[in-house]
């Protein structure tokens, strides 16, 4: 057996048929479906601690947020200064850097292991990958989710909702980042991504979209959580900012995350 099945794939597919069998005992009919979204906040709640390494705290994005507001007042009649010094503010985080690569190397993983579990594994390919410990599941296993959509196989109905839910995310995201997003990035991430996600994931099985889509969900209510907290100190502490003096400029050295597109875990 080689060391990605061994050591990654049979663990996840152990963990999700375990949710499969445990919705089982909740619900009259065990689903897939449910299996896959409470397996997507699984994911996500253990990955929390990755996201925070790159998560500003509040006082650092109300310092940051002062900062913005302090370069567009002194490069006001000089926006190639302008750009410029807002690009050192918002990379200066080598914890969101570090953040952001192991996300994407998460996804990956996460992409090879759900396109394997929904093309062959949970239809009999892969249960001699379960744990002896793990309680007997009826076969074959259900894989209709919610009796209509069939997570082998590909669905439009979900790769359209998965598509929204990417652009809704954006703009959540767009919306709360400390520097005004610019009408390139409405294009690019709002609209141009949701598009080409869509054609990318048009042939994957539903079971990778209906991950995507709760993966999404939960990013968002997450960041108008951590928005909404941010709002409260900084109404707390606006008027904690000492005023800077005319002609100098305070260094950039607070860490911020990057206004980056918010990736989904695919």
């Amino acid at each position: 057996m080689d060391f990605f099945t061994l050591y990654i794939y049979q663990p996840f597919f152990n963990i999700l048929v375990g949710l499969y069998w445990f919705v089982g005992q909740v619900l009259p009919a065990p689903d897939m479906g449910i299996a896959v979204i409470l397996f997507a906040v699984a994911v996500r709640i253990i990955l929390l601690p990755i996201d925070m390494i790159g998560e500003q705290s509040d006082e650092e994005k109300f310092q940051i947020s002062q900062k913005y507001k302090q370069i567009n007042k002194e490069f006001a009649t000089d926006p190639i200064r302008q750009r410029d010094e807002t690009r050192k503010l918002m990379r200066q985080s080598p914890g969101a850097i570090f953040s952001e690569v192991f996300t994407i190397v998460i996804q990956v993983l996460i992409i090879l292991i759900l396109y394997r579990i929904f093309t062959t594994g949970l239809e009999g390919a892969d249960m001699h990958l379960l744990y002896k410990f793990m309680p007997s599941v009826h076969q074959p296993i259900n894989l209709m989710f919610m009796g209509q959509y069939d997570l082998s196989h590909t669905n439009s109905t979900l790769n359209v909702l998965q598509s929204v839910m990417i652009g809704l995310s954006e703009v959540v995201h767009l919306y709360f980042a400390p520097v005004k997003p610019t009408r390139k990035d409405l294009i690019s991430l709002v609209i141009f991504l949701p598009v080409v996600s869509y054609l990318i994931f048009m042939f994957l099985p539903a079971g990778k979209k209906v991950f995507i889509i709760t993966s999404l969900a939960f990013g968002i209510v997450l960041m108008i959580i951590k928005q909404v907290l941010y709002l409260t100190y900084s109404m707390r502490h606006k008027n904690d900012t000492p005023p800077t003096q005319p002609g100098t400029e305070a260094p950039l050295t607070i860490p911020v995350t990057p206004a980056v597109p918010t990736s989904p875990v695919h």
